[in-house]
């Protein structure tokens, strides 16, 4: 069992921020994963030593299933990024661990809801509900960032 900082074990909202923050990198792990390999599968590599290695310089193009990966894996990078910042800042804004959570939940369920729409091309608007529901508590936590800090700037 891993050594712990007691004030970490203190601070719940962290704990629930870090493990919902921690399913959301995976995801985007797992995103890079599928992404080589449907470059694999199609036969499409971004650069000419991959082609070489499998089958020859005519596989160094793209493709539109390949492409489809990266798109949702730069939009998880535009979106998830930020919501690690302000996650991790409105923690230590002491706000309520039931409230927090609901914040960080509906962040995560949106981005995944969002990654198996896009991924597996379910009808519109999925996606981009998906997408909107998630950036509500990333809004709600900017703007309580901002209410808390606004007396220092």
């Amino acid at each position: 069992r891993a050594a712990h900082s007691p004030k970490m074990m203190e601070n719940k909202v962290f704990l629930s921020f870090t493990f919902y923050s921690t399913i959301l990198i995976l995801k985007m792990y797992v995103i890079a994963i599928i992404t080589g390999q449907v470059r694999l599968r199609k036969k499409a590599f971004a650069n000419p030593e991959d082609a070489l290695r499998n089958g020859g310089l005519q596989f160094c193009r793209e493709d539109p299933d390949v492409e489809r990966c990266r798109r949702a894996h730069r939009n998880d990078m535009e979106n998830i990024f930020p919501f690690l910042f302000l996650g991790a800042i409105y923690s230590l804004l002491d706000p309520s661990p039931t409230v927090a959570r609901i914040h960080f939940l509906i962040f995560c369920v949106g981005r995944i809801i969002h990654t198996i729409a896009y991924l597996l091309r379910l009808r519109a608007p999925t996606r981009s509900v998906a997408y909107s529901v998630a950036q509500l508590p990333c809004f709600s936590m900017a703007l309580q960032i901002l209410l808390a800090t606004t007396p220092y700037w």
